[in-house]
């Protein structure tokens, strides 16, 4: 057992800092706040190669796994600038694509993901199914040589930024009847989709959508897969990455946090000369949620490790106990950080306040924190299903 990062990871995560650190939080919120996105830090990542550290060799990738863009989304973050759509497009979209997807479609998008000038994004949550594909009511149907799609979608990241949105429906089985889940590649100005941004009391340069789609026409193509076989592999391809990255992105945003009180306390003075930091009611929470944090980075760690070397059902496991860990690691450092600044901690300029609304969304999606402990109590603990 080793806790060592390779020397190739060590070099990753350096030039991530320090690209992020060149951009920094105050870009974030820039962007965030003027409705615009974080294209220049997203090209740069792109021509770096550090979207495309998961994506094989031979479709302009860096042919490494999850625990190199897990590296990539912890110290953006650290720096201040945690993309989601990092989440979305790299991990999910270039992971579902790269294990099940057509050579084709593996030649049409991947590269464009791996370069950064693609983003493919993802939608499986609807209003009234939530996350449950057991109860999906985006249906589609086969409409001579293509398919029809119809249903709605919500809390979509990232749709005015992307080329595609991978659409999880239900077809219907023609050897049984029943439905079952399947992929579809629909381009975003595809005639019959729209869109609904919705209002989100989180500072974020990537919006959230409503999803509508009112007969829209794919080609046969458009399906992920060569067959409809391919469906719920698929579908589950693309969670344990998501858990990974999610966690790993609250992770680096603890971090981000953490620093950026400690050096406010460390250097703050007001009672008798000493600075506030020499005080334990104000170092002690902010090293309990140093501690904190750091257990989450670990539990990150083996769940990657697990991830990498193809163990998939043990990877769920540690990848649901990360995204747990990290969700309320990240929700205490920035709470906490906040509290230990006082005043300043409210403000815009130091910055940490700023991520209150993204840490405590990080409690809930992309899977909450009781589904989690549900997912625990029946798979770890053997308890019977609760739901």
């Amino acid at each position: 057992m080793t806790f060592d990062l390779t020397p190739e990871q060590d070099q990753l995560r350096d030039a991530v800092r320090a690209l992020g650190r060149r951009y920094g939080h105050s870009y974030f919120v820039e962007k965030a706040r003027a409705g615009e996105h974080t294209t220049e830090l997203w090209a740069e990542a792109g021509r770096l190669g550090y979207l495309g550290v998961n994506i094989p060799t031979e479709y302009g990738g860096g042919g490494g796994g999850i625990t190199e863009l897990a590296i990539v989304c912890e110290e953006l973050a650290a720096a201040g600038c945690p993309l989601l759509l990092l989440v979305v497009s790299p991990a999910i979209a270039a992971t579902v694509l790269s294990r099940h997807g057509t050579e084709e479609q593996r030649k049409r998008h991947l590269p464009g993901l791996a370069d950064g000038s693609q983003k493919i994004v993802f939608a499986i949550t609807e209003p009234e199914a939530g996350s449950n594909f057991h109860r999906l009511g985006t249906v589609a149907r086969r409409d001579g040589d293509g398919w029809l799609l119809n249903g709605r979608k919500c809390y979509i990241s990232g749709v005015d930024e992307a080329g595609h949105v991978l659409v999880v429906a239900r077809t219907e089985d023609s050897s049984t009847g029943k439905l079952k889940p399947a992929l579809f590649l629909v381009p975003t100005d595809a005639p019959g989709l729209t869109r609904s941004k919705l209002d989100m009391e989180i500072v974020s340069p990537e919006n959230q959508f409503l999803l509508y789609l009112d007969d829209v026409r794919v080609p046969a193509d458009a399906l992920l897969g060569e067959s409809l076989d391919a469906g719920l592999p698929a579908l589950f391809a693309g969670l344990n990455p998501e858990r990974i990255t999610v966690a790993a992105m609250g992770a680096g945003t603890g971090r981000y946090a953490i620093e950026r009180a400690s050096e406010y306390t460390a250097t703050r003075k007001v009672w008798g000369g000493r600075s506030i930091g020499s005080h334990q009611g104000v170092s002690h929470p902010l090293a309990h949620a140093a501690v904190q944090v750091e257990l989450a980075r670990l539990m990150i760690q083996k769940a990657a490790t697990l991830y990498d070397a193809g163990r998939d059902l043990e990877a769920g496991v540690s990848g649901n106990m990360a995204k747990y860990a990290a969700g309320e690691a990240a929700a205490l450092a920035v709470d906490t950080a906040v509290q230990v600044l006082g005043g300043a901690g409210m403000t815009t300029e130091y910055g940490v306040a700023t991520l209150l609304g993204a840490v405590r969304a990080g409690r809930i999606a992309p899977v909450s924190r009781e589904m989690i402990l549900n997912f625990v109590a029946q798979h770890v603990l053997g308890q019977d299903k609760s739901y």
